[in-house]
């Protein structure tokens, strides 16, 4: 099975957390693949489509791990075709800019039973609360920790999080 990470916004494959979380799935038997988006920057719908397209492509349906603009990205795809669980680090959802019509959606719908969302409690770019409605929507993990939106600080956290999200995969 394959572990599909996707980047935030002005982030890129080469990330710290994915150089940092990548190492964890490949311990585990994964393959992992991290999807670059960087031409797309300011694209969200356009990144999503080139998420979809990607998981079209594997064997069986992936595990998306997704981080701010990438955690979006993992959910809408998700919308659209099966994955085996969604991986979420302060996903950027509910804000009118990620919607190509600008109408933030009342709820998101992902076709997957396995989630879990990590949020930090001093993000200023995403509010925590955004989180906490897409969980209990969603009916996810979620996992709030002392760090920012970027959540550097709790790496070793997030390391552990996924590491019990992958080996709890059915």
């Amino acid at each position: 099975m394959r572990v599909i990470f996707s980047h935030g916004h002005l982030s890129s494959p080469d990330s710290l957390k994915i150089r940092e979380l990548e190492p964890v799935a490949n311990e585990l038997g994964f393959k992992t693949l991290a999807v670059d988006y960087r031409d797309l920057q300011d694209e969200p719908a356009a990144r999503a489509e080139r998420l979809i397209e990607t998981i079209r492509q594997q064997a069986e349906p992936p595990i998306l791990v997704g981080s701010s603009m990438g955690g979006w990205v993992s959910v809408h795809a998700a919308e659209a075709v099966p994955v085996t669980g969604l991986f979420l680090m302060a996903p950027a959802l509910y804000l009118e800019d990620r919607v190509p019509e600008g109408v933030i959606p009342e709820s998101y719908a992902p076709k997957c039973d396995r989630i879990a969302v990590i949020h930090g409690w001093h993000d200023d770019i995403i509010p925590w609360q955004h989180s906490l409605r897409f969980a209990e929507a969603s009916k996810a993990a979620l996992h709030l920790l002392d760090s920012d939106h970027r959540l550097e600080s709790a790496l070793p956290v997030l390391k552990s999080l996924l590491a019990q999200f992958l080996q709890e995969k059915n």
